[in-house]
């Protein structure tokens, strides 16, 4: 057990959602030497398996106190320049590891397909800042619960990452005024918004120096997302006319279609819920790539509940068609990044306990007994932005899990104030996608990526939010 104290307070105020909060005993007598405590000293990682090249930064793995018992794990990855902002990745799901992220997306190294050996990605964010994954809820990927309580909602999770943030400026107090931002993609369209006004709110008594939010391809409004893939499947040839014509007549108010007069994600017509699962069939059960159109579908993960399944259950929440999903196959494939992190070698060197389950990318009894309380994110993006808080919300444009038609709906549908008109931007001469700017919020594009924007296009992706993070012209 972590030799780490904590005292859990109930706070009775009225609130939407509950809160805890809790003291960390023995902050205090936690030796600071240089930047870093004795207990992050503890965590830094000497020697990772299959990192044959050398490397620049420091890392660190291990736990944040959550409260109420929970554990999450975290992995640290210090950049070169002193001054360098902060930045937190969270992976969605519900269920799904941040470790996702850090090894198949955005972090230095990849795993190769032997599952043991790490090659260098040298479009790694933390070439230009300090990057912290946190797995959560507990029972995601290393994230544990002394009573083995997996339960979570979507603001359990919110105080829980907020109360496991605390706990790493406590290991980590020198980063306490860095320059920080909160990022995260897919499910992270909750994840990220929630923490984000939670920071904003507690500011006055913990303060952070909290700059902005990034969610990349995010869940930002169930309705929107649902009733959008509708058109996309469609202007990308995959419905055909006939199909087509029946969905606007059966699902729709008007002859002529649009987000105000058609109703594909909870239409009470027989006829339409009918038509709307023949279309979802043609796009997330007959081979296609759901996170992205233009890439093949791969089959044989190991995993038994697989990110495609979780990311799969967040589509079309109010409809019948939802009882027929089909959860297999996978479009991506797991069994490398689960090799590697389930080595005896690899769990002693990120300091995994022993009586820790094995690493699995995404835990189907945190999605299957999660508490999603939001269905649209409006009221919290408002909060930040009256807040000052700066927001990026980019997407791959051919992703058919959270696409960029519906993310596009949802910041319209905000009335911020334009500064900017829609225009291209460029990532190594060529065109790296669009971009449209409002006070405090950009709305971005990737061309041709998918859901996965750090692995499908890595270096406009760093581009991307680098020039985010620190202010500059995309």
């Amino acid at each position: 057990m972590l030799n780490v104290l904590f005292l859990l307070l109930v706070l009775g105020a009225a609130s939407q959602s509950y809160t805890e909060a809790f003291v960390f005993f023995g902050e205090q007598h936690n030796e600071v030497e240089g930047q870093h405590t004795v207990a992050a000293d503890a965590d830094l990682i000497t020697d990772l398996p299959g990192l044959d090249h050398s490397t620049y930064y420091k890392q660190y793995s291990g736990y944040l106190d959550a409260g109420t018992g929970t554990f999450l794990h975290y992995w640290f990855i210090e950049s070169k320049p002193s001054d360098a902002p902060l930045l937190l990745w969270l992976n969605g799901g519900p269920g799904c590891s941040s470790l996702d992220g850090l090894i198949n997306e955005l972090g230095p190294f990849h795993v190769k397909d032997d599952g043991e050996t790490l090659y260098n990605n040298t479009a790694s964010w933390n070439t230009f800042a300090n990057i912290v994954y946190i797995e959560s809820p507990a029972c995601v990927g290393f994230s544990y619960n002394i009573n083995n309580d997996c339960s979570a909602s979507d603001d359990s999770t919110s105080q829980r990452n907020y109360n496991a943030l605390q706990s790493f400026f406590a290991k980590f107090p020198a980063f306490r005024t860095s320059p920080f931002f909160v990022t995260g993609e897919s499910y992270g369209g909750i994840y990220v918004p929630t923490l984000s006004v939670r920071i904003v709110q507690n500011n006055a008594n913990y303060p952070i120096n909290f700059k902005g939010f990034a969610v990349g391809n995010g869940l930002l409004n169930d309705v929107m997302n649902d009733d959008s893939i509708i058109f996309f499947a469609n202007y990308h040839g995959l419905l055909g006319k006939i199909l087509w014509n029946d969905l606007v007549s059966h699902c729709c108010d008007s002859d002529i279609p649009s987000q105000d007069t058609c109703h594909f994600s909870n239409n009470a017509w027989p006829v339409c819920t009918d038509r709307v699962g023949k279309a979802m069939d043609i796009i997330f059960n007959e081979g296609l790539n759901m996170y992205n159109l233009y890439d093949v579908c791969l089959t044989g993960s190991q995993a038994n509940f697989s990110r495609y399944i979780a990311d799969k259950k967040n589509l079309l929440q109010q409809h019948s068609y939802l009882k027929n999903l089909r959860m297999d196959p996978p479009c991506t494939n797991s069994n490398a990044i689960s090799s590697y992190l389930n080595s005896a070698a690899v769990r002693t060197a990120i300091h995994i306990p022993a009586h820790v389950p094995k690493w699995e990318i995404c835990n189907d009894e945190v999605n299957a007994k999660f508490v999603r309380q939001y269905s649209d994110m409006a009221a919290q993006y408002k909060t930040l932005q009256a807040a000052g808080v700066r927001g990026l919300v980019y997407n791959g444009d051919v992703d058919m899990a959270c696409n960029f038609i519906g993310d596009q709906w949802f910041v319209e549908s905000l009335n911020f104030k334009e500064t900017a008109t829609r225009r291209m931007w460029h990532s190594q001469g060529q065109v790296g996608g669009f971009v449209k700017q409002f006070e405090l919020l950009d709305l971005l594009t990737i061309r041709g990526s998918g859901h996965m924007v750090p692995q499908d296009k890595p270096f406009p992706s760093l581009h991307m939010i680098k020039a985010f993070v620190l202010n500059a012209p995309y």
